[in-house]
């Protein structure tokens, strides 16, 4: 295999991320979904083939990224997807934007598991339906955080007026990856309920040792005239910023509608991140081996550095993601973004942007070198020891 170096970070100064540029030069960035590496060589490459054409057109569909993605899923999952079922589109949250006004009216009810990509509420409210609540059920073993779906929360949210049902898996921002008997409970209530299912599995890719994620389209084929799975190479292979994003529908009435109302927001638009996706699904897999190692270690080393010098601290263990869910209720922050922030100069995802029950808590985003993250956390174990001195 290739040697990849993820213990460097790129120094992406100058180039407009919002990562780097939101809270100041002085600040470590631990918060937005990107990381800090450079994309895989094949992608580059593919975009300098690209870069030799001089025109950047209106684009048309795009066959070869269809056939690549449908054989990756095969391979991937043994999932059977025809190319035919796949619609592209310029990003996973302007997907999120284009299902709830696809087939919500304002009024209708929409189901999330909170704790959640804040996107998720966003994409519901901007068209004016109702957000659904039903919360994940928590627990703890010592310092771990471990999420599972809710059942009973979700009967208790469902409504007359409920219409879809937006799944985030992997989940984001707790890192499970459900398991075969939650997915198939979960089918069961979504077909009793008469919802539409939307499932980002944007992070599908990024799955640790133990773990296998399971398209839910793939198991439940009873929801197939209801089913929108979200999928895209942006996490995986870091290329947020090119925008390319697909939708995989196995019914022709719902694929046609979501087309049309994709059309109305400029769905086929970015000639760029469609090759980067196409060579990303073709030629990016030793690259991402590599890049899942430094990964799970980074994980590891999250959970084991915040029991060995954050005593009173809980942490998930992440099965997927690059995401690190954090609950600093026990000792007494009731908003770490702000504190750390300020005392430590470390920037997290506001836990309170992510729902319900999220005050107390906040996201850290572990994808880059083992240096940077432990820069952060030592800032952060600090900055709390700093303050148990002060009180």
């Amino acid at each position: 295999m290739p040697q990849y170096d993820f213990s460097h970070d790129v120094d992406r100064s100058g180039t407009n991320a919002i990562k780097w540029t939101m809270f100041g030069e002085d600040v470590l960035p631990m918060w937005v979904a990107d990381t800090e590496f450079g994309a895989p060589p094949a992608v580059m490459e593919a975009l300098r083939q690209r870069l030799e054409h001089p025109v950047f057109g209106y684009q048309a569909d795009m066959p070869a990224l269809r056939e690549t993605l449908a054989r990756r899923l095969a391979a991937r999952y043994d999932w059977q997807v025809d190319p035919a079922w796949i619609l592209l589109m310029p990003g996973l949250v302007a997907g999120l934007n284009i299902v709830t006004h696809t087939v919500g009216e304002a009024g209708d009810g929409v189901l999330m598991t909170p704790p959640i990509y804040p996107p998720f509420m966003h994409a519901t409210t901007n068209f004016g339906l109702e957000v659904q609540h039903a919360a994940l059920a928590a627990r703890s073993d010592g310092h771990i955080l471990r999420y599972e779906l809710d059942f009973d929360a979700l009967e208790r949210a469902v409504t007359p007026r409920s219409k879809l049902l937006l799944l985030c898996n992997p989940h984001n921002p707790t890192g499970r990856v459900f398991t075969l008997d939650e997915l198939t409970r979960l089918a069961a209530f979504a077909e009793q309920h008469d919802l539409i299912v939307c499932s980002d599995e944007i992070h599908a890719e990024l799955v640790y040792t133990g773990s296998q994620h399971i398209p839910l389209a793939k198991i439940a084929p009873e929801l197939a005239s209801r089913m929108i799975t979200l999928y895209a190479p942006s996490k995986t292979f870091n290329i947020p910023g090119l925008g390319s994003a697909s939708a995989i529908v196995q019914d022709e009435a719902l694929r046609n509608k979501l087309r049309m109302t994709g059309f109305h927001f400029g769905m086929i638009s970015n000639a760029l991140g469609y090759v980067a996706a196409e060579a990303a699904y073709r030629e990016g897999d030793e690259w991402l081996a590599a890049l899942m190692t430094h990964l799970e270690g980074n994980r590891d080393f999250v959970v084991e550095y915040v029991a060995a010098h954050m005593p009173g601290v809980s942490v998930t263990r992440p099965e997927a993601t690059y995401l690190a869910w954090m609950d600093f209720r026990a000792v007494g922050l009731e908003d770490p973004f702000k504190f750390f922030l300020k005392e430590a100069k470390v920037a997290l995802t506001n836990g309170t942007d992510c729902g319900p029950g999220g005050a107390g808590f906040a996201r850290l985003n572990f994808g880059c070198s083992r240096a940077m993250l432990t820069q952060a956390l030592e800032q952060m174990s600090t900055a709390l020891g700093n303050r148990e001195k002060v009180c």
